[in-house]
Protein backbone atom coordinates (compact mmCIF):
# COMPACT_ATOMS: atom_id res chain seq x y z
CA UNK A 1 0.00 0.00 0.00
CA UNK A 2 1.67 3.63 -1.11
CA UNK A 3 0.11 6.74 1.19
CA UNK A 4 1.18 10.32 -0.62
CA UNK A 5 0.65 13.42 0.99
CA UNK A 6 0.35 15.94 -1.05
CA UNK A 7 1.34 19.78 -0.78
CA UNK A 8 2.69 19.72 2.24
CA UNK A 9 5.11 23.42 1.40
CA UNK A 10 6.32 23.34 4.79
CA UNK A 11 7.45 19.70 4.88
CA UNK A 12 5.67 19.83 8.40
CA UNK A 13 3.41 16.44 7.90
CA UNK A 14 6.00 13.80 9.44
CA UNK A 15 6.70 16.04 11.76
CA UNK A 16 2.97 17.59 13.37
CA UNK A 17 2.21 14.03 13.93
CA UNK A 18 2.83 10.36 14.31
CA UNK A 19 2.67 7.95 11.39
CA UNK A 20 4.28 4.97 12.60
CA UNK A 21 1.72 3.09 12.84
CA UNK A 22 0.86 3.77 9.01
CA UNK A 23 4.43 3.25 7.90
CA UNK A 24 3.93 -0.42 9.55
CA UNK A 25 1.24 -1.01 6.41
CA UNK A 26 2.06 1.11 3.90
CA UNK A 27 5.31 3.43 2.00
CA UNK A 28 4.69 6.95 2.74
CA UNK A 29 5.80 9.67 0.02
CA UNK A 30 5.27 13.69 1.15
CA UNK A 31 5.31 16.22 -2.08
CA UNK A 32 6.25 19.48 -1.15
CA UNK A 33 5.56 20.95 -4.19
CA UNK A 34 1.97 22.03 -6.11
CA UNK A 35 1.17 20.38 -9.35
CA UNK A 36 -1.63 22.41 -11.45
CA UNK A 37 -1.42 20.26 -14.31
CA UNK A 38 -4.01 17.22 -14.35
CA UNK A 39 -1.95 15.35 -16.74
CA UNK A 40 1.24 15.54 -14.34
CA UNK A 41 -1.15 15.03 -10.96
CA UNK A 42 -2.64 11.61 -12.48
CA UNK A 43 1.04 10.96 -13.58
CA UNK A 44 2.60 11.19 -10.01
CA UNK A 45 -0.45 9.46 -8.56
CA UNK A 46 -1.63 6.82 -10.28
CA UNK A 47 0.67 4.41 -8.46
CA UNK A 48 -0.66 5.32 -5.02
CA UNK A 49 -4.02 3.87 -3.28
CA UNK A 50 -4.07 6.46 -0.44
CA UNK A 51 -4.18 10.30 -0.82
CA UNK A 52 -3.79 12.82 1.87
CA UNK A 53 -5.08 16.13 0.60
CA UNK A 54 -4.60 19.35 2.77
CA UNK A 55 -7.55 21.41 2.40
CA UNK A 56 -8.34 21.85 -1.28
CA UNK A 57 -4.63 22.55 -2.54
CA UNK A 58 -5.26 19.99 -5.00
CA UNK A 59 -9.17 19.33 -6.06
CA UNK A 60 -10.50 15.81 -7.24
CA UNK A 61 -12.59 16.45 -9.95
CA UNK A 62 -14.58 13.71 -11.88
CA UNK A 63 -11.48 13.95 -14.36
CA UNK A 64 -9.11 13.34 -11.89
CA UNK A 65 -10.51 10.36 -9.92
CA UNK A 66 -11.59 8.59 -12.81
CA UNK A 67 -7.77 8.49 -14.02
CA UNK A 68 -6.94 6.86 -10.91
CA UNK A 69 -8.04 3.24 -10.63
CA UNK A 70 -5.72 2.06 -7.74
CA UNK A 71 -7.10 5.08 -5.35
CA UNK A 72 -9.13 3.85 -2.52
CA UNK A 73 -8.97 6.55 0.20
CA UNK A 74 -8.86 10.03 -0.44
CA UNK A 75 -8.00 11.92 3.45
CA UNK A 76 -8.88 15.32 3.52
CA UNK A 77 -8.53 18.17 5.81
CA UNK A 78 -11.37 19.32 6.51
CA UNK A 79 -14.97 18.40 6.32
CA UNK A 80 -15.96 18.81 2.29
CA UNK A 81 -16.02 21.25 0.00
CA UNK A 82 -16.75 21.41 -3.64
CA UNK A 83 -13.08 20.81 -4.95
CA UNK A 84 -13.79 17.34 -3.93
CA UNK A 85 -16.03 15.74 -6.20
CA UNK A 86 -17.94 13.26 -3.79
CA UNK A 87 -20.27 11.58 -6.49
CA UNK A 88 -17.59 10.58 -8.62
CA UNK A 89 -15.78 9.35 -5.77
CA UNK A 90 -18.34 6.98 -4.89
CA UNK A 91 -19.04 6.23 -8.49
CA UNK A 92 -15.41 4.79 -8.74
CA UNK A 93 -15.22 3.31 -4.76
CA UNK A 94 -13.00 6.11 -3.69
CA UNK A 95 -13.57 6.21 0.31
CA UNK A 96 -13.62 10.37 1.45
CA UNK A 97 -12.69 11.23 5.01
CA UNK A 98 -12.42 14.47 6.70
CA UNK A 99 -10.99 15.59 9.73
CA UNK A 100 -13.14 18.49 12.19
CA UNK A 101 -10.95 21.61 13.27
CA UNK A 102 -10.76 22.12 17.10
CA UNK A 103 -10.06 25.51 17.02
CA UNK A 104 -12.39 26.29 13.93
CA UNK A 105 -13.17 30.02 13.84
CA UNK A 106 -10.42 31.09 16.49
CA UNK A 107 -6.99 30.68 13.82
CA UNK A 108 -9.25 32.39 10.59
CA UNK A 109 -10.51 35.43 12.73
CA UNK A 110 -7.23 36.38 14.46
CA UNK A 111 -5.87 36.06 10.60
CA UNK A 112 -8.90 38.93 9.34
CA UNK A 113 -7.87 41.16 11.97
CA UNK A 114 -4.41 40.79 10.88
CA UNK A 115 -5.48 41.72 7.55
CA UNK A 116 -7.46 44.69 9.21
CA UNK A 117 -4.92 46.28 10.72
CA UNK A 118 -1.93 45.90 8.54
CA UNK A 119 -4.26 47.53 5.99
CA UNK A 120 -6.61 50.68 8.52
CA UNK A 121 -2.51 51.08 9.58
CA UNK A 122 -0.85 50.46 6.39
CA UNK A 123 1.68 48.35 8.24
CA UNK A 124 3.20 46.69 4.99
CA UNK A 125 3.72 49.90 3.77
CA UNK A 126 5.36 51.35 6.74
CA UNK A 127 7.67 48.07 6.91
CA UNK A 128 8.76 48.50 3.00
CA UNK A 129 9.44 52.51 3.67
CA UNK A 130 11.55 51.28 6.56
CA UNK A 131 13.71 48.96 4.69
CA UNK A 132 14.56 51.36 1.92
CA UNK A 133 15.58 53.94 3.90
CA UNK A 134 12.50 56.23 4.21
CA UNK A 135 10.74 56.93 6.85
CA UNK A 136 7.57 58.46 6.54
CA UNK A 137 4.42 56.39 5.26
CA UNK A 138 0.88 57.24 4.76
CA UNK A 139 -1.71 58.34 7.43
CA UNK A 140 -3.91 55.54 9.06
CA UNK A 141 -7.42 54.87 10.02
CA UNK A 142 -8.31 54.72 13.79
CA UNK A 143 -10.31 51.69 14.01
CA UNK A 144 -12.05 53.10 17.54
CA UNK A 145 -15.61 54.37 16.47
CA UNK A 146 -15.98 53.69 12.90
CA UNK A 147 -18.30 51.01 11.62
CA UNK A 148 -17.50 47.29 10.94
CA UNK A 149 -19.88 44.78 8.68
CA UNK A 150 -19.51 41.40 8.78
CA UNK A 151 -20.95 39.17 6.29
CA UNK A 152 -21.88 35.67 7.50
CA UNK A 153 -22.56 35.51 11.50
CA UNK A 154 -21.28 31.48 11.66
CA UNK A 155 -18.82 30.72 14.25
CA UNK A 156 -15.75 33.29 12.18
CA UNK A 157 -17.98 36.00 11.82
CA UNK A 158 -19.04 35.94 15.41
CA UNK A 159 -15.47 35.84 16.66
CA UNK A 160 -14.75 38.45 13.90
CA UNK A 161 -17.41 40.51 15.19
CA UNK A 162 -16.15 40.19 18.77
CA UNK A 163 -13.11 41.71 18.06
CA UNK A 164 -14.43 44.72 16.49
CA UNK A 165 -16.92 45.32 19.23
CA UNK A 166 -13.35 44.86 21.86
CA UNK A 167 -11.63 48.02 19.50
CA UNK A 168 -14.55 50.29 20.57
CA UNK A 169 -15.97 49.38 16.61
CA UNK A 170 -19.99 49.41 16.07
CA UNK A 171 -20.75 46.15 14.13
CA UNK A 172 -23.73 45.18 11.60
CA UNK A 173 -24.07 41.77 10.35
CA UNK A 174 -25.71 39.82 7.14
CA UNK A 175 -26.19 36.90 5.51
CA UNK A 176 -29.19 35.45 4.20
CA UNK A 177 -30.28 33.06 6.39
CA UNK A 178 -29.28 35.71 9.18
CA UNK A 179 -31.66 36.22 11.79
CA UNK A 180 -32.53 39.14 14.10
CA UNK A 181 -31.92 36.71 17.28
CA UNK A 182 -28.52 35.54 16.06
CA UNK A 183 -27.78 39.02 15.84
CA UNK A 184 -28.90 39.39 19.35
CA UNK A 185 -26.89 36.72 20.92
CA UNK A 186 -23.77 37.84 19.25
CA UNK A 187 -24.43 41.63 19.98
CA UNK A 188 -24.66 42.91 16.76
CA UNK A 189 -27.09 44.87 14.52
CA UNK A 190 -29.11 43.02 12.09
CA UNK A 191 -28.64 44.97 8.63
CA UNK A 192 -29.93 44.22 4.95
CA UNK A 193 -26.74 43.82 2.64
CA UNK A 194 -27.14 47.07 0.78
CA UNK A 195 -26.93 49.20 4.20
CA UNK A 196 -24.43 47.17 5.47
CA UNK A 197 -22.48 47.91 2.65
CA UNK A 198 -22.89 51.64 2.64
CA UNK A 199 -22.18 52.28 6.01
CA UNK A 200 -19.59 50.21 7.08
CA UNK A 201 -15.66 50.87 7.31
CA UNK A 202 -14.56 47.93 7.50
CA UNK A 203 -16.12 44.71 5.72
CA UNK A 204 -15.07 41.42 6.43
CA UNK A 205 -16.56 38.21 4.43
CA UNK A 206 -17.47 34.98 6.20
CA UNK A 207 -19.37 32.76 4.34
CA UNK A 208 -19.01 29.15 2.51
CA UNK A 209 -18.79 29.59 -1.37
CA UNK A 210 -22.24 27.77 -2.90
CA UNK A 211 -24.02 29.20 -5.85
CA UNK A 212 -25.90 31.50 -3.69
CA UNK A 213 -22.37 33.37 -2.46
CA UNK A 214 -20.80 33.22 -5.70
CA UNK A 215 -19.79 36.65 -7.26
CA UNK A 216 -22.42 37.76 -4.43
CA UNK A 217 -19.82 40.94 -4.24
CA UNK A 218 -19.91 42.54 -8.06
CA UNK A 219 -19.26 45.77 -9.39
CA UNK A 220 -23.22 46.46 -8.28
CA UNK A 221 -22.30 45.88 -4.82
CA UNK A 222 -18.65 47.42 -4.87
CA UNK A 223 -20.65 50.91 -5.76
CA UNK A 224 -22.09 50.78 -2.25
CA UNK A 225 -19.33 50.87 -0.36
CA UNK A 226 -17.58 53.87 0.78
CA UNK A 227 -14.29 55.20 -0.99
CA UNK A 228 -12.77 55.01 2.13
CA UNK A 229 -13.95 51.28 2.84
CA UNK A 230 -11.73 48.35 3.65
CA UNK A 231 -12.71 44.97 2.07
CA UNK A 232 -11.52 41.72 3.64
CA UNK A 233 -12.07 38.11 2.31
CA UNK A 234 -10.84 35.09 4.25
CA UNK A 235 -13.44 32.59 3.18
CA UNK A 236 -13.42 31.85 -0.78
CA UNK A 237 -12.12 33.75 -4.15
CA UNK A 238 -14.98 33.65 -6.38
CA UNK A 239 -17.39 35.18 -3.13
CA UNK A 240 -16.35 38.43 -4.80
CA UNK A 241 -16.32 39.21 -8.30
CA UNK A 242 -12.33 39.65 -8.58
CA UNK A 243 -12.32 41.63 -12.19
CA UNK A 244 -14.74 44.09 -10.65
CA UNK A 245 -12.53 44.52 -7.47
CA UNK A 246 -8.94 44.97 -9.15
CA UNK A 247 -11.56 47.83 -11.51
CA UNK A 248 -12.19 49.08 -7.87
CA UNK A 249 -8.66 49.29 -6.32
CA UNK A 250 -7.45 50.68 -9.45
CA UNK A 251 -9.73 53.40 -9.60
CA UNK A 252 -9.59 53.84 -5.91
CA UNK A 253 -13.22 54.28 -5.44
CA UNK A 254 -13.28 51.70 -2.14
CA UNK A 255 -10.05 52.28 0.25
CA UNK A 256 -8.34 48.74 0.28
CA UNK A 257 -8.75 45.08 0.25
CA UNK A 258 -6.75 42.41 2.23
CA UNK A 259 -7.05 39.07 0.81
CA UNK A 260 -6.05 35.12 1.46
CA UNK A 261 -8.18 34.06 -0.65
CA UNK A 262 -8.36 33.79 -4.58
CA UNK A 263 -9.94 32.90 -7.78
CA UNK A 264 -6.91 30.74 -8.54
CA UNK A 265 -4.33 29.15 -6.11
CA UNK A 266 -1.90 29.86 -6.47
CA UNK A 267 -1.99 33.21 -7.48
CA UNK A 268 -0.41 33.67 -11.13
CA UNK A 269 2.67 35.63 -10.70
CA UNK A 270 1.58 38.00 -13.54
CA UNK A 271 -2.09 38.25 -11.93
CA UNK A 272 -2.67 42.13 -11.27
CA UNK A 273 -3.67 41.57 -7.95
CA UNK A 274 0.06 41.75 -7.21
CA UNK A 275 0.51 44.92 -8.61
CA UNK A 276 -2.55 46.88 -6.92
CA UNK A 277 -2.14 49.71 -4.36
CA UNK A 278 -3.45 49.76 -0.83
CA UNK A 279 -4.33 46.15 -1.41
CA UNK A 280 -2.48 43.36 1.19
CA UNK A 281 -2.24 39.55 0.24
CA UNK A 282 -1.25 36.64 2.23
CA UNK A 283 -1.38 32.53 0.18
CA UNK A 284 -4.40 31.38 1.49
CA UNK A 285 -3.05 30.87 5.56
CA UNK A 286 -6.30 31.37 7.24
CA UNK A 287 -5.39 27.71 8.84
CA UNK A 288 -2.00 28.07 7.93
CA UNK A 289 -0.80 27.83 11.95
CA UNK A 290 0.82 25.05 14.39
CA UNK A 291 -2.41 24.71 16.26
CA UNK A 292 -4.23 23.65 12.79
CA UNK A 293 -1.55 21.66 11.55
CA UNK A 294 -1.03 19.94 14.59
CA UNK A 295 -4.63 18.70 14.36
CA UNK A 296 -5.17 18.54 10.59
CA UNK A 297 -1.99 15.81 10.19
CA UNK A 298 -2.83 13.96 13.47
CA UNK A 299 -6.43 12.97 12.31
CA UNK A 300 -5.31 12.47 8.91
CA UNK A 301 -2.70 9.91 10.37
CA UNK A 302 -5.22 8.66 12.74
CA UNK A 303 -7.90 7.81 9.61
CA UNK A 304 -5.35 6.67 7.19
CA UNK A 305 -4.37 4.03 10.14
CA UNK A 306 -8.33 3.38 10.93
CA UNK A 307 -8.82 2.65 7.33
CA UNK A 308 -5.60 -0.11 6.93
CA UNK A 309 -7.06 -1.60 10.20
CA UNK A 310 -10.52 -1.88 8.65
CA UNK A 311 -11.68 0.42 11.44
CA UNK A 312 -14.31 3.03 11.69
CA UNK A 313 -13.62 7.19 10.08
CA UNK A 314 -15.33 10.17 9.28
CA UNK A 315 -16.86 9.21 5.84
CA UNK A 316 -17.53 11.92 3.73
CA UNK A 317 -19.28 9.83 1.03
CA UNK A 318 -21.26 7.24 3.26
CA UNK A 319 -23.39 6.27 0.05
CA UNK A 320 -19.71 4.42 -0.13
CA UNK A 321 -20.12 1.89 2.65
CA UNK A 322 -23.52 0.57 0.39
CA UNK A 323 -21.14 -0.75 -2.17
CA UNK A 324 -20.04 -4.27 -2.71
Amino acid sequence: MRVAILDDYHNAALNLADWSPVREKAEIEVFTDHLSDPKEIIQRLKEFEVVVCMRERTPFPRALIEKLPKLELLAITGMGTRAFDLEAATEYGVTVCGTKGKIYGAIESELAWGLILALARDIPGGDKVIRQGGWVSRIGVMLHGKRLGVIGLGRIGAKVAGFGKAFGMEVGAWSQNLTPERCREVGVEHLELGELLRRSDVISIHLVLSERTEGLIGRQELSLMKPSALLVNISRGPIVDEAALIEALEAGTIGGAGLDVFDQEPLPPDHPLRRAERCVLTPHIGYVADGSYEGFYAQSAENVRAYLDGGLIPVLNPDILDKD
